[in-house]
């Protein structure tokens, strides 16, 4: 397995830090047969080639950092072995493990296969139990102590930040406002792009832009490359200590996990290698990066411009027209 990344530059120079995060998760297949998860590993976690390892090895071809965030749920149905395989190639290339949790998986062993998906559903005293639950069970895995965490689905509320705080977390990365005020239901601005400080939690938000009078969210399946740069560009512009990229373990392969959606997959590697060429003005970081990071910034983002609108809609029709056909 390829080294661990060198430190990111960090000196006063550096004006915004890119955080690169992969929720990494088994696809939800219901059915009587508890028996095999190798089948959704194979969709989910390798994807058709283009899963964890290969993003893996092309992070560490261009020396780059990110957050794995990791669901141990399926734990509750398969046992800690599926986790287990999950975790290590992830730490063994020196990246970064948090928790991520679809509270979907409990109970569905015992035919409950409609448990409840949004975190932010259940009451304070239950987010406790389950949050504890998963990290338990990261650990167990092999993983470090986790220090952030993100809900599936972006579903956390204010109870969950009380949640998170009451079990000695950090950072949490669920607010997304391009699904608020639901299922991403904590109480901070639809906008709020910046890093902030929230009932005893810093959250670090996914990054927003503009797309005519609404918003999207910075996902490597949602916008252009030129979308991409244009945002990183902008929060240097703006003086924003952090941009948040989202994508998932399976998002580099068709929608069945039967093939690479050649038009994902090359926006990946581009993105990686711009961000390697220009590492010095927006090295990537790790949430164990991020203790000094600063809270005060404004959030503003992106402007709308036809033109980049224009080129992720051909993509977009691209990908759905044909990749999404492999």
């Amino acid at each position: 397995m390829d080294a661990a990344p060198p430190p990111s530059e960090t000196g006063s120079d550096v004006s915004s830090r890119v955080l690169l995060t992969i929720d990494t998760e088994l696809t939800w297949r219901p059915g009587g047969d508890w028996s095999n998860w190798q089948d959704a590993f194979a969709r989910s976690y390798e994807a058709a080639g283009v899963g964890v390892h290969y993003q893996l090895r092309v992070l560490a071809r261009h020396a780059l950092k990110a957050c794995f965030f990791v669901d141990p749920m399926p734990a509750c149905v398969y046992g800690l072995d599926p986790v287990r395989r999950m975790i290590e190639p992830i730490l063994e290339a020196g990246q970064e493990v948090q928790l991520h949790l679809h509270p979907l998986w409990v109970g569905a062993r015992d035919g409950r296969t409609r448990s409840e998906r949004q975190l932010a559903r259940y009451d304070i005293g239950s987010q406790i139990d389950l949050i504890s639950r998963a990290r338990d069970m990261l650990v167990e895995a092999g993983a470090p102590e986790p220090i952030a965490f993100r809900a599936g689905n972006y579903s956390a509320n204010d109870d969950t930040l009380r949640a998170l705080s009451m079990l000695g977390f950090r950072f949490d990365s669920s607010h997304n406002g391009h699904q608020h005020p639901w299922p991403s239901a904590i109480t901070l601005p639809r906008d709020q792009i910046a890093p902030v400080e929230h009932l005893g939690m810093i959250e670090i938000p996914v990054t927003l832009i503009s797309d005519g009078p609404r918003s999207r969210h910075l996902q490597i399946c949602a916008v252009s490359l030129g979308e991409l740069k244009a945002a990183i560009e902008h929060a240097e512009v703006e003086q924003s200590p952090l941009v948040t990229i989202v994508t998932h373990s399976f998002e580099l392969a068709n929608r069945a996990g039967t093939a690479p959606n050649r038009i994902h997959v090359k926006r990946f590697e581009a993105l990686c290698e711009w961000l390697a060429r220009e590492r010095r003005r927006f090295p990537t970081a790790y949430f164990s990066d991020l203790d000094a990071i600063p809270l005060d910034k404004p959030s503003v983002l992106l402007p709308s411009a036809g033109l980049r609108r224009m080129g992720r809609l051909f993509e977009q029709m691209w990908s759905n027209k044909v990749e999404e056909r492999g």
